[in-house]
């Protein structure tokens, strides 16, 4: 997981601001030091790649987001829809009336 944050430049820093919320992790030792390690990597801290990984996870589009995106990309490809304009019964099978 600490392999997949990719948000987070050399020496990136943030500002605190009152709209900053505290969010405490509970990991293993082996955990935390190798999150200490590819934070020192990549000019880091922990808490900026914790940060980068959420960011990432509320920034990306929900499916259902995606599928009310493609409907409404889908119904504006449709030009005109008249129930009336639908085929009969014995037209759709084909028959001869």
């Amino acid at each position: 997981m600490i392999g997949a944050v990719v948000g987070v430049a050399r020496g990136e820093r943030f500002g605190y601001c009152e709209t900053m919320k505290n969010v405490t992790v509970s990991v293993d030792e082996e955990t935390y030091r190798r999150a200490r390690v590819r934070a020192a990597e990549r000019g880091a801290s922990v808490s900026a790649l914790v940060r980068a990984f959420l960011n990432g996870l509320g920034g990306a589009e929900t499916e259902a987001e995606r599928l009310k995106r493609e409907e409404a990309a889908l119904r504006g490809r449709i030009g005109r829809f008249r129930a009336a304009d639908r085929l009969g019964r014995d037209a759709l099978h084909e028959r001869g009336a």
